[in-house]
């Protein structure tokens, strides 16, 4: 991905380029800070440092996936930031901080603006100072951004405070052949960094130096995000309860008396929907804000586009429409979905027009997210059910006609060409002429990869999110049903009686149409069956946690 060049001209005539050391954190991309994002939105070159980086880069500037086409901006020319690996050479292997600092001055010498994307923090175990150090020996100016480091984040998202009113001390220790852990045979609170492969080692030291085989020990990986797991243990069983539960690189160790305070303070592993694997089957151009909110209940949302939103067949309709629109044909607007009001948008914009066409027109809305979309147009719904948030619900609201009040009859309506007639009918039934035109097309999407299909039917996914009616039809028909001990959460009626047809089981269903509410009763459900697991004395499972028949499955409690 590449943007326009942007530098600045020097006294000599020649550019020169600026680095920014920004801390990403530890995985989180929730926890970058404001003055990063900003820097991000910036960049001409981000140099990552991990592989997860560039996934990290695109989420938080809202672009594709890599497998997608990157956006384009108006001039043809791909948003966001040119992304060059800095933790990798072209041979595969890892580049020291030298062989980085290099890659990081060469960009900069380019006379851009230059990310350098570095887990943690910058000047926290890291190779920050070299690399700055490397940018004033060759004249490049750069600046620090600090971020949240994995020694403090990793053990707050395990619900593990390093510090109490009874213990101050903390230390912190990068572990390797030459630590003396004789130094550490007090009760302070010990952070170790890089201890996987050391463990049993390391237990034996500390046992040795005076430290209880009962100091109680926690062990985190990929702390911050939704795969975090945590085992819990002591100095004397860690190495064993570790190996069986095939902790690897990157982890956390906290040694100490601190770690008992988990069981009672864990709220990251402890969110409702944590670590399920949920199915968003939506447009590209929905699936957003469904999946911000998954994440924040602890899921790891999967999008798999089932539609694709596109114009009508014939764009004459709709531009007969909008024309009758600004020539003041119309009583009303009625938009059904946020996809409506896009394409009214978009059509407007062809014809050079903006919101003050609307003037005197009256504005009906399906939905909070369609009243939205329509707020951030600069307009106000003048309708919005009262109650079910529906075609019904609309037109059980909707004023009859009334000659002497209204000056003009008629309603105009842009929706989907997949939609119903019961709205057309009951607006005619009031005694309103209705426009019902085809405003969008939905078509069905291509199938996901085969990995995608395989976990849709063998359960490999914990809960599966339709918001309509479409979404189920063309999920099974490009990828086949979910697997029964898939939660399936549907947001209506409508796409419950849909789910059924088409052989599923329905175990969610949201209080009101809306997206927010479809997910939030997914995390209520998620809820529910965790404290039941818990007072039932059962450790708590995902969906997708069968156990094999005629083996017993080890799990570590949470």
């Amino acid at each position: 991905m590449t943007r326009g060049k942007t530098t600045t001209a020097t006294g000599s005539g020649t550019t020169r380029g600026w680095v920014s050391f920004v801390g990403s954190g530890p995985g989180d991309p929730g926890l970058l800070t404001m003055r990063a994002v900003e820097l991000l939105q910036q960049a001409d070159v981000v140099v990552t440092e991990v592989p997860d980086h560039a996934a990290l880069v695109r989420t938080v500037l809202g672009l594709p996936a890599q497998a997608e086409a990157p956006a384009e901006g108006e001039a043809g020319v791909p948003v966001g930031p040119e992304l060059v690996d800095g933790g990798f050479g072209e041979d595969g292997q890892p580049l020291t901080h030298a062989a980085r600092a290099k890659v990081v001055v060469r960009q900069a010498k380019r006379g851009l603006r230059v990310v350098r994307l570095m887990a943690g923090d910058p000047f926290l175990y890291a190779s920050g100072p070299e690399e700055a150090q490397a940018c004033v020996k060759a004249g490049v100016g750069f600046e620090i951004v600090p971020g949240v480091s994995s020694v403090s984040a990793v053990p707050a998202y395990a619900g593990i405070p390093l510090t109490t009113k009874d213990s101050r001390e903390v230390a912190v220790v990068t572990c390797g052949e030459r630590v003396d852990w004789s130094q550490y045979a007090d009760a302070r609170t010990l952070v170790l960094l890089s201890a996987v492969g050391q463990i049993a080692e390391i237990s034996k030291a500390l046992v040795a130096a005076g430290r209880s085989p009962q100091t109680p020990v926690a062990m985190t990986r990929v702390g911050t995000t939704t795969e975090q797991l945590t085992v819990t243990s002591t100095l004397e069983s860690i190495s064993a309860d570790a190996r069986a539960a095939r902790m690897a690189p990157p982890a956390i160790t906290v040694v100490g008396d601190v770690v008992d305070l988990r069981e009672t303070l864990s709220w990251f592993e402890t969110k409702p929907l944590f670590g399920w694997r949920v199915l968003v089957p939506r447009t590209k151009e929905q699936a957003g804000s469904l999946s911000a909110r998954l994440r924040g209940y602890g899921a790891v949302p999967d999008e798999v586009p089932t539609i694709s939103v596109e114009p009508p067949r014939n764009p004459l309709q709709m531009d007969k429409a909008v024309r009758g629109l600004v020539e003041g044909r119309y009583e009303w607007i009625a938009f059904t979905s946020v996809n409506a009001v896009r394409a009214v948008r978009e059509k407007f914009e062809e014809y050079g027009l903006d919101a003050r066409a609307f003037s005197g027109l009256k504005i009906a809305a399906v939905g909070d997210k369609t009243a939205q979309a329509i707020a951030a147009w600069g307009l106000r719904a003048d309708l919005v059910p009262s109650g079910e948030q529906s075609a019904a619900g609309l037109l059980a609201d909707w004023p009859e006609y009334d000659e002497l009040l209204d000056p003009i009859n008629r309603v105009f309506l842009p929706r989907a060409d997949i939609a119903t007639e019961n709205l057309v009918a009951g607006l005619v039934d009031l005694g309103w002429e209705c426009d019902d035109v085809t405003a969008y097309r939905t078509v069905r999407a291509a199938p996901p990869p085969a990995p995608t299909r395989d976990a849709i039917k063998t359960g490999k996914f914990d809960a599966v999110v339709f918001t309509s009616s479409s979404t189920v039809r063309n999920l099974v028909g490009i990828a086949g049903k979910p697997h029964p001990s898939t939660i399936i959460a549907v947001i209506g009626p409508a796409t419950a009686k849909t789910a059924e047809e088409h052989g599923l089981r329905v175990d969610v269903l949201a209080a009101k149409p809306d997206v927010d509410a479809l997910v939030d009763a997914l995390a209520d459900f998620g809820a529910s069956r965790r404290i039941a697991m818990v007072e039932a004395g059962q450790p708590v499972t995902k969906p997708s946690d069968r156990k094999p028949s005629g083996r017993r499955k080890t799990t570590s409690a949470r």
